[in-house]
């Protein structure tokens, strides 16, 4: 799926964070969402490579990268450290500066990575989301039915954790076919995906990493309200028939974070990269390029 792309495992100030780079040109970094790991670029990263040096990772607590110890405040999986993994990865791979493209949680990651390390991201992509804060502020009964997932895996210790080891094949499937096409993930692809949520410490991560959502990432964007501004440009992609087309105005929810910004739908459900992935990459060319 990735031809011509190199594994690697990069030691980071908390963890290991396991990715894949290949292509030649401009560095651009590739973030996943949930249930996924980087293997949801499959489709993407390599119309990338043509012409940008392509780095899609798993992130802290996902896929095959780490699962560290977190702490009671849930600090470990805020997404500022998740983002600090992915700023130190590209530091170590050779790229100080770089374009990020980030879906669903990895574009939570994405643009907490412009706010906390402007210096680093010279342009942003986040595909179907507007930033955590406005998730929570805006969040009534509509939320609470489509987004379940947010409220279940945030849920205390060890509910979610147990339930999930149970079936762990009923959530993930659950999730892509409910959120999105079915017939966009290959077999061999949603068994991969199926396979990490059998893992306890991943599914552990994963709930801690939902559990800092609802706490300190909503109090991070909070605090960055009005006083700091994404300033790179910045790309919005989303469904056009999922919950922010309906729920949103996402442009002139991203302008009131980022100064720069263009984007609209795309015709596809949740999974935007793996249901539409030449429109996707289509439109991410022509934006970093």
């Amino acid at each position: 799926m990735f031809d011509g792309f190199e594994e690697f495992d990069v030691a980071t100030t908390g963890t290991t964070i396991h990715g894949r780079r290949g292509g030649e040109g401009p560095p651009v970094l590739l973030l996943h969402g949930i249930p996924e790991t980087h293997l949801m670029w499959h489709r993407v990263a390599p119309q990338l490579a043509g012409r940008f040096t392509v780095v899609a990772t798993d992130l802290r607590g996902y896929g095959d990268s780490g699962t560290p110890r977190s702490a009671p405040d849930h600090v470990p999986y805020s997404m500022r450290e998740i983002a600090l993994d992915q700023v130190e990865v590209m530091r170590g791979l050779g790229h100080p500066q770089f374009d990020v493209v980030g879906h669903d949680r990895g574009a939570r990651c994405a643009y907490r990575l412009a706010l906390d390390h402007a210096d680093a991201v010279t342009r942003l992509a986040v595909l179907d989301i507007v930033p955590t804060a406005d998730t929570f502020s805006q969040a009534g009964m509509d939320f609470v039915r489509a987004f379940w997932v947010w409220l279940f895996l945030s849920s205390e210790e060890p509910v979610p954790e147990r339930l999930i080891a149970g079936a762990p094949d009923a959530i993930v499937n659950h999730m892509l076919d409910s959120w999105s096409d079915r017939d966009a993930f290959p077999p061999d692809v949603r068994a991969e995906y199926i396979a990490k949520f059998g893992d306890p410490a991943t599914v552990h991560a994963i709930c801690e990493e939902y559990r800092a959502s609802s706490t300190l990432d909503r109090e991070h964007d909070e605090a960055d309200r009005g006083t700091r501004r994404i300033a790179c440009p910045t790309l919005v992609l989303w469904s056009d028939t999922g919950p922010l087309a309906t729920w949103y105005e996402p442009l002139e929810v991203w302008k009131a974070w980022a100064s720069d910004v263009d984007g609209g739908p795309i015709s596809a459900g949740h999974f935007i990269p793996e249901e539409a992935p030449d429109e996707t990459a289509r439109r991410l060319i022509d934006f970093l390029a």
